[in-house]
């Protein structure tokens, strides 16, 4: 399996934090070289290892964004 290289351009937010130190947030990463993505995942509590989660282009996250605002939360 070929190795996954990642680089945190920017911390953005913490999300929430589950009882065993593991947050959930939303980063700036850069994945393979490419372009960096808005990344939403569970990271532990020392940032070694992640959990599932998903990646967002730009174009994505303001889509996203348009459709949580018109949310009535």
């Amino acid at each position: 399996m070929a190795e996954i290289k990642y680089e945190v351009v920017q911390r953005i937010a913490v999300l929430s934090q589950r009882p065993r130190g593991w947050e959930r947030q939303l980063n700036l990463i850069s994945w393979n070289d490419g372009d960096p993505k808005y990344d939403i995942r569970d990271w532990s509590p020392d940032g070694t290892r992640m959990g599932k989660g998903i990646s967002l282009s730009h174009d994505e996250l303001a889509i996203l964004k348009g459709i949580l605002d018109d949310l009535e939360l």
